[in-house]
């Protein structure tokens, strides 16, 4: 078998910097923070570390608003700081992963402040300017252009209006946009991960996107339109593709998109011979229903729709979607955590998973998130699943010595690292011990997936190797369950002890649990 690429058999860890570790007591967290966690992390057993954006940022979205692309916001220190913590995460055999946001800068960016200085900036045609607007939409709400007094015409913004969109046909914006992932592989970073890609080109006519007939009124306003002329254009595909080149470039990198579509459309992202983004991020088990029927519809459609050759990936939870422990339950989150451990390919982890950190209510006063500021009311907020990590059962949970810039969380006195590294039976001991079969059985990352099937409450699926086959059962329900089974011996478990007891014909699980088995040859 050809040798894996670092990343294939990588797990990768997501970190919102804001919310990890803050070490200078302002409540949020920074690159020194991240720093001190490094040996906790390496400990986790994980692969990478992927940091959402930390450039210079007015914050109206928190960093997805960029205003220097090749800088570090002192919100989270220097690039001094960086530095450190790329050779400190290099030393522990972690690698690190930028966010990249080339779909929109910061209207305080230099290039935008330039762009809309007159309508015969060199730089005008570095964002979308208009006469008149269409009527595609905000992601944010309400109209995606804003009015220019001082130039008298529209700019667009798929996001906020502090978030102009670059134009990617421009060969200029492209050359730029190309040296700054540059400058970040000259400086020794391991890949990045590409915000919104799909939405990168927009239709060249501008043509209006028709409306949405299932739309409902409790969905938010750019639902009510089919984004059909501004996102996943034919033409992004070489965009993609010259992205890849320039990371190509630079030996043993990665390049992840951010792309939310049907898994049809996702597949196109892998590009034309696999020179695409290696990983077009999976979101769908993080989309879908919590049934073993659900799951393993999911599993088997992704899998059989992967070109040949592309090299698979699974998604949880990530800064976007509601917490897995809140979305399918406290007592399935080792379920979920033994499902997304034992599938193929590169598996990413969102911070906090490890210790079912939920999602907690923000009080109207002390909402952050532009995306519920700007649409109230429909659940569009994205703080509950972003609060800061729980590091012990203290007043502020070992996060900050100061205020801490989200609400922690009435259950932080228990759902915490300390807390959860003293309990043997914790989810975060599942975690590592799971991950830690990870490490010893190959076969669990690059080896032969076969026979997902649902029945009623029960998920069961293969995973098989040179000399070695592993039945996992995972119940999804609340009641016990009974499952056929070869002979075997149980190598991990959810609920109870059970590593070590051989099965035969029938095997019962609890509800919520999980069994790894090895089976007999």
């Amino acid at each position: 078998m050809q040798e894996l690429a670092w990343w294939q058999s990588a797990i990768i860890y997501e970190i919102y910097p804001r919310s990890f570790q803050d070490s200078n007591g302002d409540g949020i967290g920074d690159l020194d923070g991240i720093l001190q966690r490094l040996d906790y992390l390496a400990q986790l057993g994980i692969d990478a570390i992927w940091i959402s954006p930390i450039y210079p940022s007015p914050m109206a979205d928190f960093g997805y608003d960029v205003a220097d692309y090749c800088g570090i916001d002192p919100i989270f220190g220097t690039m001094g700081d960086f530095d450190r913590l790329l050779a400190e995460a290099h030393q522990r055999g972690l690698k690190v992963i930028l966010d990249f946001v080339p779909n929109h800068s910061s209207d305080r960016h230099p290039w935008f402040l330039e762009s809309r200085s007159s309508r015969e900036s060199h730089k005008r045609d570095w964002y979308l300017w208009r006469d008149e607007p269409n009527n595609w939409l905000s992601n944010f709400g309400g109209s995606a252009w804003e009015w220019d007094e001082a130039t008298g015409q529209y700019y667009y913004h798929s996001f906020l209006k502090q978030q102009p969109d670059l134009n990617w046909r421009n060969p200029a914006v492209r050359s730029a946009m190309f040296n700054v992932l540059r400058f970040w592989l000259e400086r020794g970073v391991d890949g990045f991960r590409v915000d919104v890609m799909w939405l990168m080109i927009k239709d060249y006519q501008y043509r209006d996107n028709p409306p949405n007939p299932g739309y409902g009124p409790d969905q938010p306003s750019s639902n009510s339109l089919l984004h059909v002329y501004d996102s996943n254009r034919p033409d992004v595909h070489v965009l993609v593709a010259e992205m890849r080149a320039v990371v190509d470039d630079y030996p043993g990198r990665v390049l992840i998109g951010e792309i939310y579509l049907p898994v049809k459309d996702l597949m196109t992202y892998y590009g034309q011979d696999l020179k695409g983004t290696n990983l077009p991020f999976n979101f769908l088990l993080l989309q879908s229903a919590w049934n073993a029927e659900a799951v393993a519809q999911v599993i088997s459609e992704y899998v059989n729709a992967l070109p040949a050759g592309a090299w698979p990936n699974w998604v949880l939870g990530n800064h976007d979607n509601a917490r897995i422990a809140t979305r399918v339950g406290v007592q399935q989150t080792p379920v979920a955590a033994m499902l997304l451990l034992t599938l193929p390919g590169t598996l990413t982890i969102y911070y906090g998973e490890e210790i079912g950190m939920t999602n907690v209510p923000i009080p109207p006063e002390e909402v952050q998130d532009p995306a519920e500021k700007n649409q109230p009311g429909i659940g569009m907020g994205r703080d509950p699943e972003r609060t800061p990590m729980r590091w012990d059962g203290s007043l502020l949970a070992g996060f900050t010595c100061g205020k801490p810039w989200l609400p922690l969380g009435g259950d932080h006195t228990f759902v915490n690292v300390a807390s959860q590294e003293q309990e043997e039976s914790s989810l975060l001991n599942l975690y590592r011990k799971l991950i830690a079969l990870r490490r010893m059985y190959p076969m669990l990352v690059s080896g032969e997936m076969l026979s997902v099937v649902a029945d009623e409450n029960l998920l069961r699926y293969e995973r098989r190797g040179v000399g070695k086959r592993f039945l996992v059962l995972l119940n999804l329900g609340n009641d016990s369950v009974q499952a056929k089974t070869e002979a075997g011996t149980v190598i991990a478990s959810i609920r109870s002890d059970r590593e070590g007891e051989q099965v035969d014909s029938l095997v019962e699980l609890e509800d919520s649990e999980g069994l790894m088995i090895e089976l007999a040859r």
